[in-house]
């Protein structure tokens, strides 16, 4: 039998090799975030491309923004580390942080812990703007946005069962959930539903960019406020990216000035946030039925 001979430039050199892999695969990490497709996809896309750009000019490493067909496609990716960064609702930055041990919400909108829903109505209802709940909305057509959706789908029903002590089904000729806000107003805006429910960003910048007619759709209500929209981060993030990474990404968010970026989600600016901000989000949620614990 031959003895084996320690080779010691070998084994320094096949050390080295190893501490040089494992550094390359540490850096090569994709670091990539997505967000909820709560209104059209392609300024979704140019809002979020952006904002890839500039994480990556702010931390020194590629970030991808991935798009997703849906809000439960948006936990999924989120609670699969397919992603490690979203852009959530109040809602869906819940059922992610549930699913995912650790997980933060670090940022938010300046407007986003008073956050409102506009109830919107095609003209042909005769209904017009009223401060108290618009019980005329009873036996009409109703269309929400997406079943996960904070600002489309959860409080506008919360308020509905609140005020009229019946689940939607029960109170409507017929409901709908058009999958995102800016197909709501088309919806409505056609006569498709008689009412329908809106993120009012959402709808302020329609009406900035003249997709609004007044002539065929109106606010009829105004809901109570609300947290909702926030940057939510996976609780591995530190391990896999290094410490203090995930501290990175709050700072380069909550100093982001840009003005064209912050115009296209419409926000005056992102704020510091944390997962106790939405502990009313969780429990409305379990109410209406939509989380079980």
């Amino acid at each position: 039998m031959k003895k084996f001979r320690f080779n010691r430039k070998c084994f320094f050199s096949l050390a080295i090799a190893i501490i040089i892999a494992g550094q390359v695969t540490a850096e090569s990490i994709d670091f990539t975030f997505t967000a909820i497709p709560d209104q059209d996809t392609v300024d979704l896309q140019e809002r979020f491309s952006k904002i890839a750009n500039y994480l990556t000019s702010q931390l020194g490493r590629p970030v991808k923004y991935v798009p997703v067909k849906s809000y439960s496609a948006s936990v999924q990716a989120f609670k699969n580390n397919q992603v490690q960064l979203a852009w959530f609702g109040g809602l869906s930055g819940v059922q992610a942080r549930l699913a995912v041990p650790n997980s933060r919400a670090i940022a938010q909108g300046k407007d986003d812990p008073n956050f409102m829903t506009y109830f919107i109505a095609n003209t042909a209802t005769n209904l017009s703007f009223t401060e108290h709940f618009p019980t005329g909305i009873v036996g009409k057509t109703f269309t929400f946005g997406s079943k996960s959706s904070t600002s489309g789908r959860l409080m506008p029903e919360y308020f509905i069962r609140q005020s009229l002590q019946k689940e939607p089904r029960l109170i409507f000729k017929r409901v709908g959930y058009s999958g995102d806000h800016t197909k709501t107003l088309e919806l409505v805006q056609s006569g498709s539903y008689e009412i329908g429910a809106i993120n009012y960003k959402v709808w302020q910048k329609a009406v900035l960019n003249g997709k609004v007619d007044s002539k065929r759709v109106q606010v009829i209500w105004r809901t109570p406020t609300y947290p909702d929209y926030n940057w939510t981060i996976r609780g591995d993030v530190d391990q896999t990216y290094g410490e203090g990474f995930s501290q990175k990404i709050q700072q380069a968010l909550i100093q982001l000035t840009d003005p064209e970026i912050l115009a296209s989600f419409p926000r005056a600016g992102f704020i510091p946030a944390d997962n106790s901000m939405f502990q009313t989000i969780l429990d409305t949620a379990v109410e209406v039925g939509i989380i079980r614990q």
